[in-house]
């Protein structure tokens, strides 16, 4: 909702019991602070709040608002041991060092994982924090809820966004960031660090299911989709979202996670910035800044990136952030500081606000105190990254609202909307093979047996950044559904399901059997951790699917991975369904298109290399005069690709004027039909190529897409839109100094096998 609805609606919130003590503790202001203060003035304007509040300040707490600490460092050691509050870490890092964030990482919750938990230890920090800082201040709380409320135990867990791209849905990327962001809100927390609008191009990466996929447009459509949904859910606090990780993250140099990219500033400026650019414009509140270096300069200290083009080409107004110990690492990683100060100092005047540092609060109050002594940071300069921090967290209603009632959270969090986590899962479902009409497996199937170490595995399932960073932590099972669970539940009367209890059991029920489905795909991992340098699928899996096609009966591989992996002797089965990672619905869901209740709709978001050894593989690779085998664009299953179980046609695509200007959008109708027996969604790509141009361009490139459902024989015609930024460039020679622009001259338009021209003049 808009920012006045937002607070007007904080003006209309029931009050609970700690939510009147918070409020009165923020009037009770004391002495020193002057008369009638107007920060505690809930109908007084944010920008006069946030100058009265400033100027009370000492710059020890304003130096305090700019650090983000990890709740482990006021738990039991004040380590990473846990457990209950130790009073005396508290007081360290809220009072005496005044903190201005709190950040739950991955796994750093209550010694019990319940919703119940997570809000009363959210609470605890809040209200040790407004209760004892001396001008009542409330503080930010962070995490990682990136596919559902994925930290909390029993929360409905969601597709990793590399499937929900899949569904070229912005409706439901939507959805399940209102969905997180009540989830987050009913336990306390106000800054969800999602949604990931980097672009993954390079399936080595660890974090390439972390995005919507490698296309731009579709990236960033899906990521603004989704904040929106966090920062409009109406749950029991606001929420902010978090644009991450700015700029480039998808881009390291050899594959592995955050190695040092080089780029060109023309597909820094023409395909990275964009899908970011696309989230913010949508009215992201903070933006987490990319831990990898960019052209030789960290992101962290770059000027350029975080105040020349966030703040002065974008009008960027809300907090920066860096992502985990980022400030730190320019002396200790990049050796670009000669000392932590100095570090600091970069990190700041490049345009930080706010640094995840979150081990050492005294640290950073002296390192900023340093460097503001040394003269390498003014105070004028720490006063309007504390003016961001304080108008967000006005914004979000933390001084009228910082508790939220705890005896509450489980009955808003556990169980909440699996339907639409069960539709989620069922779009982002991609057929790309079906030979010979083997599925929908029919009703007349007997025996069908289910193979693979992965299809009875809840916890690999649902991927890293589940419970724990690096997954569902050991001894832990979350609940859900598996793939044999779903098939199992979904299968008709007179079918019966073996699970194959070895591999060599599944080639022996095999071979009487009317299908076997196998399961593969990779064990869950976050990070670094997740980097795959041969991404293919393991050679023991190749080999059950191998023996599974000997038998000569119909096999349908389903793949749970976040990645396309090379299938090696695995490929060529009857069917193939890549499921990504589906999370707590995903064997529903799978189950819903083998049996057909679902027509399959999903699309691939990226593009699946037929081997190893041509990463990264972008389906807007650049033409040249190279001829070499697999030198192109030789994927075994192309961007876009995907099978339903009706058919469509594309009949015709026709532009409103067959002649614009350069600033013009252009503006287009597609009429396409479902021309099978089955209704079904259908996703509408427009594409556009340059005949010619001077600067190199792809084949073809996404510039519009849409979904639509139709019902058998029935057709529609749909309108779509392109913006002139959809066309625009980086001009002139190598240096690519230019501004972008829309170059003069012909543009093809593509949807299906229809094309038009519309002549830029």
């Amino acid at each position: 909702m808009p920012m006045n609805a937002r607070r007007l609606r904080l003006r209309t919130l029931l009050t609970l019991a700690t939510t009147a003590a918070c409020v009165a503790a923020v009037a009770s202001v004391p002495a020193q602070a002057g008369d009638d203060p107007s920060y505690t003035n809930a109908r007084a304007p944010i920008d006069v709040r946030v100058h009265d509040l400033l100027k009370r300040m000492t710059l020890s707490e304003k130096i305090g608002q700019m650090d983000q600490i990890s709740v482990v460092n006021m738990q039991g050691d004040c380590q990473w041991s846990g457990g209950a509050f130790t009073e005396s870490c508290m007081k360290n890092v809220l009072v005496d060092n005044a903190a201005g964030s709190v950040l739950s990482g991955g796994g750093a919750g209550p010694s019990a994982n319940t919703p119940q938990n997570w809000a009363e230890m959210v609470n605890t920090v809040q209200k040790y924090a407004v209760t004892n800082s001396r001008l009542h201040i409330p503080i930010l709380y962070g995490i990682d809820a990136v596919h559902g409320d994925n930290n909390v135990l029993g929360a409905t867990i969601f597709p990793q966004e590399i499937g929900m791209g899949s569904t070229w849905d912005p409706s439901l990327a939507k959805g399940e960031g209102a969905s997180a962001a009540r989830s987050v809100a009913a336990t306390g927390i106000d800054w969800n660090f999602a949604p990931v609008t980097d672009i993954a191009r390079d399936q080595r990466w660890g974090r390439y299911y972390e995005t919507f996929g490698e296309d731009p447009l579709l990236s960033g459509t899906m990521a603004a989709a989704a904040v929106k949904g966090i920062q409009d859910a109406g749950g029991a606090k606001n929420v902010a979202a978090t644009v991450k990780h700015f700029p480039g993250y998808g881009e390291p140099g050899n594959g592995h996670d955050r190695v040092p990219g080089d780029v060109s500033m023309r597909y820094l400026q023409d395909t990275l910035l964009p899908s970011y650019k696309q989230a913010i414009d949508a009215g992201a509140q903070t933006v987490m800044v990319n831990s990898g270096a960019v052209n030789g300069i960290p992101a962290t200290s770059s000027h350029y990136l975080l105040t020349d083009v966030l703040r002065k080409q974008w009008g960027f107004k809300g907090v920066e952030v860096s992502d985990w110990q980022d400030v730190r690492a320019l002396q200790t990683s990049y050796h670009i500081a000669a000392d932590y100060p100095d570090a600091i100092a970069k990190a700041v005047n490049a345009g930080l606000d706010m640094a995840m540092e979150p081990y050492d609060a005294q640290g950073w109050s002296d390192g900023l105190r340093t460097a503001v002594q040394r003269g390498l940071v003014s105070v004028k300069r720490i006063d309007e990254s504390v003016s961001r921090i304080l108008t967000m967290k006005f914004e979000l209603g933390l001084f009228e609202h910082p508790y939220v009632d705890a005896s509450k959270a489980n009955a808003r969090v556990l169980g909440a909307d699996t339907a639409l986590a069960r539709q989620a899962a069922d779009e982002s479902q991609v057929l790309l093979r079906n030979e010979a009409g083997t599925l929908p497996i029919p009703s007349s199937a007997k025996k069908i047996v289910v193979a693979g170490s992965y299809a009875d595995d809840i916890n690999d399932q649902a991927g890293g950044w589940t419970v724990g960073w690096q997954g569902v932590p050991d001894g832990v099972t979350l609940p859900g559904t598996t793939v044999l669970q779903g098939i199992k539940k979904a299968a008709p009367a007179g079918t019966t399901v073996v699970q194959a209890t070895t591999d060599a059991d599944a080639v022996t029920q095999a071979k009487n059997a009317d299908l076997t489905v196998v399961v593969v795909g990779e064990k869950a991992a976050a990070e670094g951790a997740a980097d795959s340098p041969r991404p293919e699928l393991s050679a023991d899996q190749q080999a059950l699917v191998k023996s599974l096609k000997a038998t000569g009966k119909p096999v349908v591989t389903v793949v749970l991975a976040g990645r396309p992996l090379v299938l090696g002797d695995a490929d060529g089965t009857q069917g193939l369904l890549m499921s990504w990672l589906p999370g707590s619905e995903g064997g529903n869901a799978v189950a819903d298109v083998l049996f057909g209740k679902v027509n399959p709709s999903g699309r691939l978001n990226v593009s699946w290399p037929k081997d190893i050894g041509n990463e990264p593989m972008y389906y807007q690779q650049l033409p040249g005069t190279n001829s070499g085998p697999e030198s192109t664009v030789d994927a075994a299953y192309p961007f876009g690709s995907g099978l339903s179980y009706t058919s469509y046609d594309f009949s015709s695509i026709t532009p409103w004027t067959k002649t614009v200007r350069a600033g013009d959008t252009v503006h287009l109708k597609v009429k396409v039909s479902n021309t099978g027996g089955t209704a079904g969604d259908l996703v509408v790509p427009v594409y556009v190529s340059q005949p010619s141009s001077d600067v190199l361009a792809p084949s073809r490139k996404l510039v519009a897409f849409t979904r639509v459902h139709l019902t058998a024989g029935k057709s529609k015609t749909v309108a779509l839109d392109v913006p002139p930024s959809r066309l625009a460039v980086t001009p002139g020679d190598i240096d690519g100094s230019g501004k972008q622009q829309v170059a003069r001259g012909a543009y093809v338009f593509t949807a299906g096998t229809q094309t038009t021209t519309v002549t830029v003049r």
